[in-house]
């Protein structure tokens, strides 16, 4: 019976070997073409790093790791209660796809360009709290940037801004409008001395009035037309949005995707807004959305709504863009390297979140890649 015993064992052993091992992602109908990883170079050894870390805890909470090369899935695994269907509440990151609808509403002449006022799309909403003649010159780029003049920054708990005071109230859009002008301590650094003349405060409030804005611009709600501008074009089909009391879409945060879909957006980014071969967002507001735009810590520098973080690779400095939320939710874009990484995870709060995931990025994904051809 022993004897038996060792036999199948060791029958069944290659056979839970290799269900361990790497697997090239399933093609399913939602667009995505797949390629195998290891007939393209690149160190799937990496990933099975990755998926034992992950496994026996020494690094919580992630919940999904999807990476696309050269426009094709190679790699896509789940992990704790992370599915393929599962809707990730991504925090933040919904400020980059609230970038791209912003692109979108230029690129069909509701809104004029980036230099755009804020004000006068609020008009029916004057007088605003706290007036004064600098909020009629505050654009659409400094609410992209993080770089207005409004007295408002989440990373400080004593700013008229910060995003908790916003949910406290039921009226959102009044709250960004009437923020008082911010002052500069002495050991602030003013716009003017700032890198790229603006300087850069996080302001979620900021990111949800430019949805309330697309909303006025294209006469419908948020949703509907991220459905029809980008969803629809990239076959992405099931999409959750947040909403304010009064029933405005909640562009500065919440949004959940599939990791799939997570991908397609940063798909867009990489392809210069185009998803297989067909133009879905302007090359131009692409091409504006990635360029440094703020300095927004002294390691990592801000475009449209979109962060910009600089890894180490190859012997030299990597920068790579990053759609970015609360918890360590990631979609990382180099162009360069035609590479997308979807990291989702659950580590809502924690302070090692957002170190975590871009550890998973710089010693998994980018350590994996196969050189440049």
């Amino acid at each position: 019976m022993r004897l038996h015993l060792t036999v199948l064992l060791a029958a069944l052993l290659p056979t839970a070997a290799a269900a361990a091992g790497y697997t090239v992602p399933e093609r399913t109908d939602d667009g995505w073409t797949v390629a195998d990883a290891r007939s393209a170079g690149w160190d799937t050894a990496a990933f099975a790093t990755a998926e034992r870390h992950i496994a026996d805890g020494t690094w919580k909470g992630v919940t999904s790791l999807v990476v696309a090369h050269r426009g094709a899935l190679v790699y896509e695994r789940y992990f704790n209660d992370g599915a393929r269907d599962r809707l990730n509440d991504t925090r933040s990151l919904t400020k980059s796809l609230t970038a791209l609808l912003v692109g979108a509403a230029i690129d069909r002449g509701l809104i004029p360009d980036a230099q755009a006022r804020v004000a006068p799309y609020f008009a029916d909403r004057r007088p605003f709290g706290h007036p004064d003649p600098r909020k009629d010159a505050i654009t659409l780029e400094d609410l992209l940037t993080m770089s207005s003049l409004l007295e408002c920054n989440d990373e400080n708990q004593f700013s008229s801004g910060h995003e908790e005071r916003m949910y406290v109230g039921e009226d959102w859009i009044g709250f960004a409008l009437g923020l008082p002008i911010k002052g500069f301590a002495p050991w602030e650094t003013k716009p003017a001395d700032s890198p790229h003349g603006r300087a850069f405060s996080y302001c979620t409030a900021g990111s949800f009035l430019l949805g309330a804005l697309v909303e006025r611009a294209t006469r419908q709600p948020l949703p509907a037309f991220s459905r029809e501008a980008i969803e629809q074009p990239l076959g992405i089909a099931a999409v959750q949005w947040n909403l304010a009391p009064d029933g405005t879409a909640m562009g500065g945060g919440g949004t959940r995707l599939r990791s799939r879909d997570l991908a397609k957006l940063g798909e867009l980014l990489r392809a210069d807004g185009q998803w297989h071969g067909k133009p879905v967002i302007s090359k131009a507001w692409v091409r504006a959305m990635l360029t440094v735009r703020a300095q927004a810590r002294d390691d990592a520098d801000y475009g449209y709504q979109i962060w910009r973080f600089r890894f180490p690779y190859g012997g030299k400095e990597q920068p790579a863009w990053a759609m970015s939320g609360n918890g360590g939710n990631y979609v990382f874009v180099v162009p360069e390297l035609d590479l997308v990484a979807v990291i989702t995870s659950s580590a809502y709060n924690q302070r090692f979140a957002h170190p975590q995931s871009q550890g998973i990025f710089r010693d998994v994904v980018l350590a994996a890649l196969p050189p440049a051809r």
